[in-house]
């Protein structure tokens, strides 16, 4: 138990003390996938790197300028850069989207329109009709430029506020956000006319999945999986150093393991990245083989400090059910959660395989009003590792009794 203890809080250490951001195409995100790739091999693994082109991103200042009054803004993630000064107008609605004289102007953005974070428009695993629709008139607009007032009451599984409205690399029009305070200010000038600065850098690069396997089995496979890439600005402890630790750990706990399967752990890169890059290549790379997958086990978000560790067994055959529910049985950390899908698990459930999604019962109970994951918040100090380590062995023990 010691060494494992050592073990876990180096690999948590390196994962995210030595290395400040591991978010997809940064220098930290290139070093944590080669620190997992020789940790497997350390333990004879056979070791598989899947390639994908990215690029990392930098926003180094962003305000509004109405006449004395200046605003600090935040740029939205991967947006381009933009230095504006031009007329103004405000919708919060489609139908005033639709109706407004918007062409070559900043538009501010409010009510309807900015309360939630509308998702990327190439996503595919989720993309609801009224943000493709959001997304859609947003562009046919033809403004230059959008202000985004973000409500206090919306709703972001991120955990910061402000939070942005558009993360996506592939949405060329630039954009910023701010506070709703700050944005009652700037709507208190009614203006006609302001400058926006956002400056922001695209830097060409590359991120990797890294797959470790383990024995042969019956020529099924158990794929365990977490995403290795972290929030930029976050370290990731949470999100997700712990995940990427429990199956660390498990590379020495299966070792040795020779049993019914083959055992698969994916370090997926790009969970929390616009175009999830990394799902998307496992995707290509797996697409006439998920029917070998008899269960895939996926963490994001174990080991907080408070409360225990929530399971939830999803679309598991009778068999698998008894015998995953004897297992957690045996340890005191763990409690019977209901499915979730904001998760990598819900590619693999996409294609019919069971899956088991685990993260902190915390968490998922306070996944609206958190301030932990996503921010700079997320620290070691809010990992127990002896949860992480519990979770290790409990999917030890199950994998062996399958």
């Amino acid at each position: 138990m010691q060494h494992l203890h050592e073990l876990a809080k180096a690999h948590l250490s390196f994962l995210c003390e030595k290395i400040t951001n591991r978010c997809v195409g940064s220098k930290g995100n290139l070093s944590a996938t080669n620190f997992f790739s020789e940790q497997l091999e350390n333990y004879n693994w056979q070791v598989e790197r899947q390639a994908f082109e990215a690029f990392d991103w930098e926003s180094e200042y962003a305000c509004i300028e109405i006449g004395e009054l200046v605003l600090k803004a935040f740029s939205s993630p991967y947006s381009n850069s933009c230095n504006l000064k031009t007329e103004v107008e405000i919708v919060s609605t489609i139908e005033e989207l639709k109706k407004t004289d918007t062409v070559d102007k900043i538009l501010i953005v409010k009510g309807e329109l900015s309360i939630e974070q509308l998702m990327p428009k190439n996503f595919v695993f989720y993309n609801p009709d009224h943000h493709k629709n959001i997304l859609a008139s947003l562009e046919n607009s033809r403004a230059l430029a959008f202000i985004f007032i973000v409500g206090k009451s919306g709703f972001y599984e991120g955990g910061e506020y402000p939070f942005p409205i558009i993360e996506d690399g592939d949405f060329m029009i630039p954009s910023v956000f701010i506070s709703e305070e700050d944005g009652e200010q700037l709507l208190m000038h009614k203006p006609k006319m302001l400058k926006l600065i956002s400056r922001t850098k695209k830097i060409p690069s590359k991120g990797y999945n890294v797959i470790g396997r383990q024995g042969h089995g019956n020529g099924k496979r158990i794929t365990i999986t977490a995403h290795i890439d972290a929030k930029k600005g976050s370290s990731g402890a949470i999100d997700n150093g712990t995940g990427v630790v429990t199956m660390l750990l498990l590379s020495e706990l299966l070792k040795d393991y020779i049993g019914n399967y083959q055992i698969e752990l994916v370090a997926l890169n790009g969970e929390d990245y616009y175009s999830v890059p990394g799902q998307m290549t496992y995707l290509k790379n797996n697409k006439d083989n998920f029917s070998d997958i008899a269960l895939n086990i996926n963490i994001d978000g174990a080991g907080l400090n408070i409360g225990k560790t929530a399971y939830a067994l999803i679309n598991l055959p009778d068999v698998q059910i008894n015998k995953a529910r004897d297992v957690f049985k045996q340890f005191s950390g763990f409690v019977e959660g209901k499915p979730w899908l904001q998760g990598d698990h819900s590619m693999f459930l996409q294609f019919g395989v069971p899956a088991i999604a685990i993260s902190s019962e915390w968490l998922l109970d306070n996944l609206q009003t958190q301030r932990i994951t996503h921010t700079e918040n997320d620290t070691m100090s809010r990992v127990d590792l002896d949860k992480v380590i519990e979770l290790a062995n409990a999917i030890c023990t199950l994998i062996y009794k399958l």
